[in-house]
Formats: C-alpha cells, sequence, structure tokens
C-alpha cells in the first residue's frame, strides 16, 4: 500500500481492496474514536494501548513511511517523472489498467444500473481531467487541504493520493519536501492528513455499509476516467517555478514511429497490467474461503 500510494495514479485503497484487507483498514482507522481520545487524556494506559488495531496498524505505516522514504531519496520518482515521463507514465497507466481489469472482474452479477453508476464516476471525472493540473499557492492552508484530498482519495479503492496531489500540482513539490525533511512543509500536510482521514473514514464506513455496491461501480468509472490523464503519450510542458519543475499542460496524442522508448513504455505498461493481476490471483489464492 505504501508503494502505491506514492505513485500517481495507482491507490493504497484500491491494493487494499485487491487484497482483501480494506474492510480491516478502515476499522483500524476507526478504532481511534472518541473512547480511545478520552482514555488518552485520562492517561488509561490499558485502553489507550488495546483499543486501537496496532497489530495491523504498526506494520502497515511501517511500510508506508518506508516506501515514501524510499521513492523520494532512493529511487527519486519525482525527478524520473521529468527525465522519463514516458516509460514512467507507461508503468502508471499499466497498473490503473490493472485496478480496471481487476476490480471490474471482481464485480459479481451484472445489473443494467450498475453501467449508470460506473458512468457516474466516469463524466465528472473526466471533465475533471480534462481541466489539467490546477495551478495552486505553496501556502500553509493549500497545504493543509492538500494533506486532506490526497488522504481521503487514498482511503478510497480506485483514487490515488498521489493523482489528486498530480492535479493539484502539488506531487513534486510534497514528496520533496518528505525526502528533504522540510517540516515547514511536512507539519501542515500532516495535519491535513490526520483531519481527513478522521473526517473521512466515518464517512466512508456509512456510505459503503449501505451503498457498497453503488459506492465501488462509482469509484471504478473515477478510475477507467484516470486513465485518460495517465496515458503515457502526451505533450507534456514543464516551468521552473523556484526550486520545482511543474507541469502546466499536458494533452493526449498518438505516438507518430515505433522505437526503443516506445518499446520500453510499452513493456512497462505490459507489466504493470500484469503485477495487479497477479497480486489480486495470490490474494484470493490465499484468502480463506
Amino acid at each position: 500500500m505504501g508503494t502505491a500510494d506514492v505513485i500517481p495514479g495507482v491507490s493504497g485503497g484500491t491494493m487494499a481492496f485487491i487484497l482483501g484487507i480494506y474492510s480491516e483498514l478502515i476499522d483500524a482507522i476507526k478504532s481511534f474514536d472518541h473512547i480511545w481520545l478520552m482514555s488518552l487524556l485520562k492517561l488509561d494506559i490499558s485502553t489507550t494501548l488495546k483499543r486501537p488495531h496496532f497489530s495491523f496498524i504498526i506494520p502497515l505505516v511501517t511500510g508506508i513511511v518506508f516506501a515514501l522514504l524510499f521513492f523520494t531519496r532512493v529511487i527519486p520518482l519525482p525527478a524520473l517523472l521529468l527525465a522519463y515521463p514516458e516509460q514512467v507514465y507507461g508503468l502508471f497507466f499499466g497498473l490503473i489498467t490493472g485496478s480496471c481489469i481487476v476490480l471490474l472482474g471482481n464485480t459479481n452479477a451484472w445489473k443494467s444500473m450498475d453501467i449508470l453508476f460506473i458512468t457516474i464516476g466516469i463524466i465528472p471525472s473526466l471533465l475533471l481531467f480534462n481541466l489539467g493540473p490546477f495551478t495552486t499557492p505553496d501556502t500553509t492552508l493549500y497545504v493543509f487541504l492538500s494533506g486532506c484530498l490526497a488522504i481521503s482519495a487514498m482511503l478510497l479503492p480506485g483514487i490515488s493520493g498521489s493523482f489528486i496531489l498530480l492535479i493539484l500540482n502539488k506531487y513534486a513539490y510534497i514528496f520533496n519536501a518528505i525526502g528533504y525533511f522540510r517540516f515547514s512543509i511536512i507539519l501542515p500536510f500532516a495535519a491535513g492528513m490526520l483531519t481527513g482521514l478522521v473526517i473521512f473514514s466515518r464517512i466512508l464506513s456509512w456510505v459503503l455499509h449501505r451503498y457498497y455496491r453503488q459506492t465501488t461501480l462509482v469509484i471504478i468509472g473515477i478510475l477507467i476516467a484516470s486513465l485518460w490523464l495517465i496515458w503515457p503519450f502526451q505533450l507534456r510542458e514543464f516551468e521552473s517555478i523556484g526550486e520545482n519543475m511543474k507541469l502546466i499542460s499536458s494533452t493526449p496524442v498518438i505516438p507518430d514511429n515505433i522505437n526503443a522508448a516506445f518499446l520500453l513504455t510499452l513493456v512497462l505498461v505490459i507489466l504493470g497490467i500484469c503485477a495487479v493481476i497477479v497480486i489480486d490471483k495470490i490474494a484470493k489464492k490465499n484468502s480463506p474461503e
């Protein structure tokens, strides 16, 4: 999940859904409730330590933190996006396509209304994606709001927190700050994530318990629509603003020639698709009947 959320376009929530731990994830987040908060304030150590699902949360958070550091310091994804956009986005495109295939394949007993819910996810998302990345200031407030939106997206199967940051023009800005420990950016972003986590996890739990199938189908529609923006072959324009190179426009195109770069991109698309499908098959094989 941690690795998935570093990649624009594939969601940690999607990985949790595919691996069969999505319900456990939501329950673990909700375990930090008002009862736990009151026990913390009252210094009730027993309840404070036993109520949250730490056996699930600790390895999960450890993996996310490791992935964030690894993909900003060891393998700097923001820099790779600038140097090799077609190949990097090709892998992202494959991962999203694989997620669509898995989610659609796991939808049983199709009904006529299911297409409507998928369409509800596709059309508004395409309209949003075709507006291109938004130009937003690098103020503390917008960094806070970016954290709220990114963590909310992370919780949804089908929407990537990193992808939302890319839409908000905050992907490179935030992840470079994490990689170089710029706490003036990290702290408001973390505060936004905590706020979004508390609020949206409860909203999501309510919606999923009452309208699980419909919500999942809308999410699949959003995921399908995102393929338009993550299509690897695009005319992209970057501009140097401060210390960062920022994407200012992107227009999908059809490649006009077949060369080594095109073939490598195609291989990465196929690898991305296969990776998600294999993960799903392993999860199904290992899950109890």
